[in-house]
């Protein structure tokens, strides 16, 4: 593409730009984002904090009672590397080794899956890098589930969804 037609494509002007940013009657920030409805909150497991950083979708419990049903007991965790890492990963219980450098974000408690089979409630650890609970500090975390491959070790991998996180601003302070 020569210089001369790259200058001519259309588009808005740098004056169109400017103006719309200027105008006073048009919003500066977008509206905060609403709860996702039919979502479930998890307990939350950070000291002193009695109000949920976390929640699930009804699409995302939907697949981690598949998974439940084939793996038994899960854990999430939530690393802020780029490609798979940027999604919630779903592994067996204990499969994923935390630590120090990991922070237990919240803990989504469910009914057994039958009662036939299991007769305590099922605990979901989500765990997050302590890193990237810095960066999300001030963020509500929402878990759903949506169509297309699961990140590599990621236990929806070959169902043929992925867990996702949507996320807001918190609408509670640190110390509630």
């Amino acid at each position: 593409m020569s210089e001369d037609s790259r200058a001519s494509a259309p588009g808005p002007s740098a004056r169109d730009l400017s103006d719309s940013a200027c105008d006073s009657t048009s919003p500066q920030l977008p509206a905060p984002a609403k709860p996702i409805p039919g979502t479930i909150a998890a307990r939350p497991e950070i000291a002193g904090e009695t109000a949920s950083r976390l929640a699930f979708t009804p699409a995302a419990i939907e697949l981690i009672d598949r998974l439940w049903a084939m793996h038994g007991p899960l854990m999430f965790h939530q690393s802020g590397g780029c490609c798979d890492g940027s999604a919630p990963m779903c592994y067996q219980a204990g499969e994923f080794r935390t630590g120090g450098q990991d922070v237990l974000l919240g803990t989504l408690a469910l009914p057994p899956l039958t009662e036939a089979q299991e007769t305590t409630a099922r605990e979901i650890p989500f765990w997050i890098s302590r890193e990237q609970f810095g960066v999300w500090a001030h963020t509500h975390l929402t878990i759903d589930a949506v169509p297309g491959r699961g990140g590599g070790f990621s236990l929806e991998a070959p169902e043929g969804l992925r867990f996702l996180i949507r996320s807001r601003l918190l609408e509670f302070s640190a110390a509630d």
